[in-house]
């Protein structure tokens, strides 16, 4: 086995391929190794400095560490798009052939069988066959998926050069059997997924704060109180709240308070009681200096008799042999 070297780790991978047949899986392949070899030639790299591994529906790269992974990144970004629109255009639908790609460093040693030993290039093809890369081609409407390692976002991608825009790369973290690998995706991030990256989470509660507060009274509001008419204002508060009236009724014997504003010195609504008594009617006095004549009998004043021994009457005239205070006319 040779020494391990430094190299630049690229791999393509063809989405769907073992769902075709035959002859759309030679095709798909003769696709898969044109737009690798397109977009390698753009970026400066040619046969002389990469190694490449068949395996069937994927093809992998070794290059060398001496070629510029930058130029190769921004091809990956623009050829490799371009070639997949310029090839499913003319395709059918069961020759569309759409790509997920990883890029990573490390350093990778060649067996006596020509194989390839290495950590890294194992943590490179775990990314590759990531659910979530998968999902993130599937949610795409382009055909293309990249997710580029640590190392390669460290030294590449977060510098921002021309054509590789940082702030198109999200932080992801995808489960393998050697643990967890953190790796940046090109992209969006798929929906269902949960790398660092990603902000999210249950909506806040509502704060808007047009719920009631707690024993607020909901009831319809009490019908506004008008001066015009008392007697059905009081009846329609009695109606909605009789316990919570604290007006009082106006009586025959007690103006309606809205018609007699209150006097100085007078206690207020408050003093008084929320109810009065209900009173018996009492007749209205006879107006003053009114003469009565009688012509006989025995006439009564509110239970006084005019006759004989005589009691006072208050509230008004009489006239004729009427003595107050004695009987049998004697002065008083």
């Amino acid at each position: 086995m040779t020494d391990p070297v430094s190299r630049t780790i690229l791999l393509l991978d063809i989405e769907r391929y073992s769902d075709r047949d035959d002859v759309e899986q030679a095709y798909l392949r003769r696709m898969l190794y044109d737009i690798t070899d397109r977009a390698l030639e753009s970026a400066g790299i040619d046969e002389r400095l990469r190694l490449r591994a068949d395996r069937g529906d994927s093809v992998m790269e070794l290059i060398d560490a001496n070629a510029s992974v930058t130029a190769l990144l921004r091809a990956l970004l623009t050829e490799v798009p371009h070639q997949l629109r310029a090839v499913n255009r003319m395709a059918s639908s069961s020759a569309q052939i759409r790509l997920r790609g990883v890029v990573a460093t490390g350093y990778i040693a060649v067996d006596e069988h020509d194989g390839w030993v290495g950590s890294d290039l194992n943590h490179a093809c775990r990314l590759l066959d990531a659910g979530l890369l998968r999902a993130a081609l599937r949610e795409r409407p382009d055909d293309f998926a990249l997710c580029v390692s640590e190392s390669v976002h460290a030294g590449i991608v977060r510098h921002d050069h021309p054509g590789i825009p940082a702030q198109g790369f999200h932080a992801v973290t995808v489960d393998s059997k050697n643990g967890p690998l953190r790796a940046w995706l090109h992209g969006p991030v798929p929906h269902g997924t949960h790398g660092p990256g990603e902000s999210g989470g249950a909506p806040a509660p509502d704060c808007s704060g047009e719920s009631p507060a707690p024993g607020a009274d909901t009831s319809t509001p009490r019908t506004e109180r008008t001066a015009a008419d008392p007697a059905t204002t009081a009846a329609t508060d009695a109606a909605a709240d009789a316990a919570a009236d604290t007006a009082a009724i106006p009586g025959p014997h007690e103006p309606s308070r809205t018609e007699q504003p209150e006097q100085p010195g007078e206690p207020g609504p408050s003093a008084r009681p929320a109810q009065q008594p209900a009173q018996p009617a009492q007749p209205a006095a006879p107006p003053a200096n009114v003469v009565f004549t009688f012509g006989g009998g025995s006439p009564a004043f509110g239970g006084s008799l005019v006759a004989g021994d005589q009691h006072g009457v208050s509230g008004g005239q009489v006239t004729g042999d009427v003595h107050l205070g004695r009987s049998g006319g004697e002065p008083a």
